[in-house]
């Protein structure tokens, strides 16, 4: 039972911490947040909740009118603006989770937190027991070479637990995760599919004009127009929101196996499905 520590006022400065906190059956302790979480849970759409910023330009004079007796953030995030928040004698969480592990440590953590463990651990079940699910049935298909990206301008890799995601899904995570590559490295390893999930972008990054420009369309994925966007919340938002990434990064990898899924076909399009490009900010996790 939830005790007089338990947190009853929350301050979100990420949308992965308001998902957790939705999962676990816990958004009615959140008091603020960020644009991006309100984009990500429905519920918090016809809300009134204080809108604030991310972790990485949190200002302590905004969030505290909010009156949060715990905030959570996750990388990245500035130092300058942390050490600002944690002056006031607020609380702070700040996560920093890496893989799969990293995720389900987190929700687990949150969980207990607001007195929700035994929520925390059916989240995470449910997650595992997804992922082990499309595993299984790729184990039999052939495993493909994956680029998988989340940044373009310069070039960065998506993070590990999206290499995770992408073996379970069958694919071979090609690159570095989280890490700056070049076009020309990518093109020498000549991925079989392209995924771009462009922090900020939703499902509007222009695939045509990046293969265009990059010089990829001898590439393997281009010639067999396996180049497809993802919609960023799917793949770069830590939480339980990856099960929908998992299912449309299986029907990318393997379309002929995955693609019949609604659940996959929710957030890819492929690159003959022509978008316009638009100026595209980055979104924090």
């Amino acid at each position: 039972m939830p005790g007089s520590h338990t947190p009853r006022r929350i301050a979100c400065l990420q949308p992965s911490a308001t998902v957790i906190l939705a999962s676990v059956g816990a958004l009615d302790l959140v008091v603020a947040c960020t644009k991006y979480c309100a984009a990500l849970v429905p519920e918090l759409k016809t809300s009134k909740h204080p809108v604030i910023a991310d972790s990485w330009s949190a200002q302590a004079e905004e969030i505290l009118p909010t009156r949060p007796d715990l905030v959570i953030a996750a990388v990245p995030y500035r130092q300058e603006a942390l050490g600002e928040i944690l002056k006031t004698g607020i609380r702070i969480l700040a996560l920093a989770p890496q893989t799969l592990d990293d995720i389900y440590a987190d929700i687990a953590t949150i969980a207990a937190c607001v007195g929700s463990a035994s929520r925390g651990e059916q989240a995470i079940s449910e997650m595992q027991s997804e992922i082990q699910k499309v595993q299984r049935a790729a184990s039999s298909l052939r495993r493909k070479r994956v680029f998988c990206e989340e940044w373009g301008k310069p070039i960065i890799a998506s993070q590990p637990w999206v290499k995770e995601l992408v073996h379970a899904a069958g694919g071979e995570f090609l690159g570095e995760p989280g890490k700056q590559t070049s076009a020309e490295e990518i093109a020498r390893l000549d991925p079989e599919v392209i995924i771009m999930a462009w922090c900020g972008a939703g499902n509007r990054v222009p695939l045509d004009k990046i293969v265009r420009e990059r010089a990829w369309p001898g590439t393997t994925a281009a010639r067999a127009s396996q180049v497809y966007c993802i919609s960023d919340e799917l793949l770069n938002t830590p939480a339980p929101t990856l099960v929908a990434g998992l299912h449309a990064l299986a029907a990318a990898i393997h379309p002929a196996a995955f693609s019949s899924s609604a659940v996959a076909q929710n957030g890819l399009r492929r690159i003959t499905e022509s978008s316009p490009a638009e100026t595209i900010s980055p979104r924090l996790v």
